[in-house]
């Protein structure tokens, strides 16, 4: 058994990892490298490894750091099964369609060639095969398993037995008190484990904590009649803050318009909708009589990009959820063009921020950030909601594996 790195080493993006066993090589995610421009850099590089002689691919879960570069190993020639969760499936083919869309906007202006065509993402799910969580699978020698991972719908760690081990891939492993997923389910045994560590350095904050800060923003900005700017991330992050803001409004007795104004989100949360039997909600939501966890009254969302600019004619107080979460591109960069030199504007950051991108940059306090190379003041309250993050904390990362 040999096991190969080539992503998220040294980073937290670009998941992809091959073990090679006595009759198969198993790739596990193919991931693009993030925080830098989608059509450059790390992601033009080889894999470091031949996609023809690729059996099959495992999929953990859909965020583009683990499925970005699946249309490219097909182009490149991989032509095994591509094994995720049902609604992996789903969300996978957004995702893909979406960055392959930002990769034409972007070669625009940077010049290079786009990395995958519409009919490689199409081919690409033309090979993927939906597995149930605990249903076995086999790939020559090894036997394989997906597992819940409570990281957004769908996502999964993965067990693969060959050669008399057991060897385990976390993907992302969830955080703790999601409000509308299951649980990480135990690691019950292996003898080796590939780990995340995205947040392995810190402890977030109580989920308490992320519903008082989210009823201080919306407070906040409904009294002062400001404008909430949320870079929010498509899968789950979106999701798990309509939820919240569901169950606020009607504590605060308050009416105010907020904008879903972001396309993969909306799509993202229609699969949500499909695949709720995936889903656990900590409040009795689904009794409600719409039955819809994620509407609201005041709620509009915005697929259109029509629909998206006419937000500017509506007056404050008003709510934004934009994507894209790092704030690397997508509509929240008009928005933060606009809003973000007005001290009556919060931005409520509820995502990591990668090294190197806008997001972070604000975060950290720069007192001028570039966006559409204009120079913007940043006059704007920054707050951060680490609970918010789908990712484990160090604390939880540590008691999965123990």
């Amino acid at each position: 058994m040999e096991l190969s790195f080539h992503g998220a080493v040294r980073g937290v993006t670009g998941s992809c990892f091959l073990l090679r066993t006595k009759s198969a090589n198993i790739l596990v995610d193919c991931g693009m490298f993030q925080g830098e421009r989608l059509c450059g850099g790390k992601n033009y590089e080889d894999f470091g490894f031949d996609p023809t002689h690729i059996d099959a691919v495992i999929v953990t879960h859909p965020h583009l750091d683990h499925t970005g570069r699946l249309p490219i190993l097909v182009k490149q020639g991989f032509a095994g099964s591509v094994y995720m969760t049902h609604p992996g499936i789903s969300l996978s083919r957004i995702v893909l369609e979406d960055a392959q869309h930002v990769m034409e906007e972007n070669a625009k202006e940077c010049g290079d060639d786009v990395l995958y065509q519409p009919g490689d993402v199409a081919d690409l799910m033309n090979q993927c095969e939906g597995k149930n969580y605990h249903e076995e699978f086999v790939v020559g020698d090894a036997t394989c398993m997906l597992h819940n991972a409570g990281h957004i719908l769908g996502s999964a760690f993965i067990s693969i037995e060959a050669e008399g081990k057991r060897i385990v891939f976390s993907g992302d492993i969830g955080n703790d008190d999601v409000p509308i997923l299951p649980d990480t389910e135990a690691l019950s045994s292996a003898d080796i484990v590939v780990c995340e560590s995205t947040y392995g350095d810190r402890k977030h904050e109580p989920a308490k904590a992320r519903t008082e800060k989210v009823k201080g923003a919306l407070k906040k900005t409904i009294d002062n009649k400001g404008i909430l700017l949320i870079p929010s991330f498509s899968l789950e992050r979106s999701q798990e803050l309509l939820y919240e803001i569901n169950n606020i409004l009607p504590e605060l007795d308050a009416r105010v318009p907020i904008f879903l104004d972001s396309p993969l989100a909306i799509r993202a949360t229609e699969i949500y909708r499909h695949f709720k039997q995936y889903l656990d909600f900590d409040a009795p939501i689904l009794k409600e009589t719409d039955g819809d966890f994620f509407s609201f009254p005041g709620l509009k969302e915005t697929l259109r990009v029509q629909d998206s600019k006419m937000i500017n004619d509506v007056g404050a107080p008003k709510i934004i959820v934009a994507g894209a979460g790092m704030m690397t591109g997508g509509r929240i960069l008009h928005h933060l063009k606009r809003y973000l030199s007005d001290p009556n504007t919060t931005v409520l950051i509820i995502g990591y921020q990668a090294v190197h991108t806008l997001g972070r940059q604000i975060q950290e306090g720069a007192k001028k950030v570039r966006i559409f190379n204009d120079e913007v003041d940043v006059k704007a309250n920054i707050q951060s909601i680490g609970s918010f993050s789908a990712h484990a904390d160090y604390h939880k990362l540590t008691s999965w594996l123990k």
